[in-house]
C-alpha cells in the first residue's frame, strides 16, 4: 500500500517515503496508467496519451535473422573459434521457439572441439615434459633462462583450463549471442531504422588474420632470441597465444558495438523529444537502454571465467618477465635475451591496456554520454508524461550501472590497470631488495 499513497502524495505526516527501485517504480507507473485508461474508456474519452507497456510476442526466427546484422558482421571470429576448439557454441535452425544461438555438449561443434583439444594437448605434454626436464636436470644454468623457462610453462597450463574456462559457460555465451539478436529486433520495431555497424565486418576480419601473425611474431622473436628454444616448440604456443589474441579482439568489438548500439539509441531518443507527445516512445526507450546494460553485464558473466584466466596470465608473466630482465641486467648486463622479457611484458600489458580502456570506454557511451543528453533536454517544453518518463529513465540509468564485472570477480575499467601496476610494483620492489642483499652477501663472503 506504501507504493500507492508515495504515487499519490498520501503518504502521512512523520513517516519517510520508501525509495523505489526502477523495476517497482515501472511497475506502479504502468498500473496507475492500466486504471487510467480504464476509467477513460469507461467515461468514452480518447485514450492516445496512455501508454500501457506491450507484452513480449514471440518473433519470427526469419525476421530475427534478417535484422541480426550484428551476427552477420562478426561472424569471422565466431568461426575462428569453433575452428580453434575455443568456443563451439553454433546457429539454431530458423524454427519459432527456439533461441538462434545455441550449445550442446552432444553437437557437431563440441565434437570439433575435443578432437582439436586432444591434438593441441598432445603437443602441449610433449613441450611440457622437454621443458620441466631442463627446469629440474639444469640448476647450473643461467637465471635468464629459468625465467623464460618459468613464463613458458605457466603458458602451457592455460591449454589444460580451456574446457572448464571456457567450455562450461557455453550455454551462458549463448544467451549474450541471443540477447544481441533480439535486441536488434526489438530496436528495429521500435525506433523503425536498423542499428549500423560500420566498418565492423572488415575489422573483425582483419583481427582475425592479426591475431594468428601476431602469435606467429612473438613465437619466432622467442625461438631466435633463446638458443634453448626449439621450433618445434612454437606448434605447442601458436594456439595458445593466438588464442589470448582472439579474446582480446572480442572484448575489442564488444565494447565497440555497446558504444555504437548507445549512440544509435540516444540519436533516436533526441529525434523523438523533438516530436508530439514522445511519452509512450521514451518508455519503450527505457526499457532499450536496460537491455543494453543487462547485455554488458553478460558479455563479463559469460566469459568470466576465460577473462579471470586471462588476467592472472598477464599478471604473472609480467611480474616474472619484468624481475627477470632486470635481475639479469644487474648481474650480466644487458643482452638480447634480456629483450625477449621485455618483448613479453610489453605484449602482456598491452593486452591488459586494451581490455581495460574498451570497457571503460564503453561504460562512459552508455552511461555517462547518454545521461548527459538526457539532462540537457529542455523539460519546460514537453509535457507532464514526458517528463516522467525522462525522470524514469535516469533513475533506471542510475540504479543499473553499466558495468563491466567479471561474474563479481572485478570490475573491468581503468582502474584495473593502475592496481595491477601498483601489484606489480610492490612485488618487484621486494623481490629486487632480496636479490641485493643476496648480491651483497656474495661479494662480502
Amino acid at each position: 500500500m506504501s507504493f500507492w499513497a508515495v504515487s499519490r502524495g498520501l503518504t502521512p505526516q512523520g513517516k519517510v517515503a520508501p525509495m523505489l527501485n526502477p523495476n517497482q517504480r515501472q511497475f506502479l507507473e504502468d498500473e496507475l496508467r492500466y486504471r487510467e485508461k480504464l476509467k477513460m474508456l469507461a467515461g468514452g474519452n480518447a485514450i492516445d496519451d496512455v501508454y500501457v507497456r506491450k507484452p513480449d510476442t514471440v518473433d519470427d526466427p526469419l525476421e530475427l535473422d534478417k535484422h541480426d546484422s550484428f551476427y552477420k558482421t562478426t561472424k569471422s571470429l565466431l568461426v575462428l573459434f569453433q575452428i580453434m576448439g575455443v568456443m563451439p557454441i553454433h546457429r539454431n535452425p530458423p524454427v519459432r521457439n527456439m533461441p538462434r544461438t545455441g550449445y550442446s555438449w552432444r553437437s557437431k561443434q563440441v565434437m570439433w572441439a575435443v578432437f582439436i583439444y586432444s591434438c593441441q594437448t598432445t603437443v602441449v605434454v610433449l613441450v611440457l615434459r622437454e621443458r620441466v626436464k631442463k627446469f629440474i636436470t639444469s640448476p647450473d644454468k643461467r637465471f635468464d633462462e629459468a625465467i623464460y623457462n618459468v613464463i613458458f610453462i605457466s603458458l602451457l597450463f592455460t591449454n589444460f583450463l580451456l574446457p572448464v574456462a571456457s567450455w562450461r559457460h557455453g550455454p551462458q555465451v549463448a544467451i549474450f549471442k541471443n540477447m544481441w539478436t533480439n535486441y536488434q529486433y526489438k530496436f528495429y520495431k521500435t525506433t523503425g531504422s536498423p542499428i549500423v555497424f560500420p566498418n565492423l565486418y572488415p575489422l573483425t576480419y582483419a583481427l582475425c588474420v592479426f591475431s594468428w601473425l601476431l602469435s606467429i611474431a612473438i613465437n619466432l622473436s622467442q625461438y631466435f632470441l633463446q638458443p634453448d628454444f626449439r621450433l618445434w616448440y612454437t606448434f605447442a604456443y601458436y594456439p595458445i597465444i593466438a588464442m589470448l589474441n582472439c579474446f582480446c579482439s572480442l572484448w575489442y568489438i564488444n565494447c565497440n558495438a555497446f558504444g555504437t548500439a548507445s549512440h544509435a539509441l540516444s540519436d533516436a531518443l533526441q529525434a523523438t523529444i523533438k516530436g508530439e507527445k514522445p511519452a509512450q516512445k521514451l518508455t519503450e526507450y527505457r526499457h532499450l537502454w536496460v537491455d543494453l546494460s543487462h547485455m554488458m553485464q553478460q558479455l563479463g558473466r559469460a566469459y568470466s571465467n576465460m577473462y579471470g584466466m586471462y588476467c592472472l596470465v598477464i599478471f604473472f608473466t609480467s611480474i616474472i618477465a619484468t624481475y627477470g630482465s632486470i635481475s639479469e641486467i644487474i648481474d650480466h648486463g644487458a643482452t638480447y635475451k634480456e629483450v625477449g622479457l621485455f618483448v613479453i611484458v610489453f605484449y602482456c600489458m598491452c593486452l591488459l591496456y586494451i581490455i581495460c580502456n574498451e570497457a571503460h570506454y564503453a561504460s562512459h557511451k552508455v552511461g555517462m554520454e547518454f545521461q548527459t543528453k538526457l539532462l540537457n533536454i529542455n523539460l519546460t517544453a514537453v509535457d507532464t508524461a514526458t517528463q516522467k518518463e525522462v525522470d524514469m529513465l535516469l533513475v533506471a540509468i542510475n540504479k543499473n550501472p553499466p558495468i563491466m564485472n567479471l561474474d563479481g570477480y572485478a570490475n573491468i575499467n581503468r582502474e584495473l590497470i593502475t592496481t595491477n601496476i601498483s601489484f606489480m610494483a610492490t612485488y618487484l620492489v621486494v623481490l629486487l631488495q632480496f636479490k641485493i642483499t643476496e648480491q651483497r652477501r656474495s661479494q662480502t663472503v
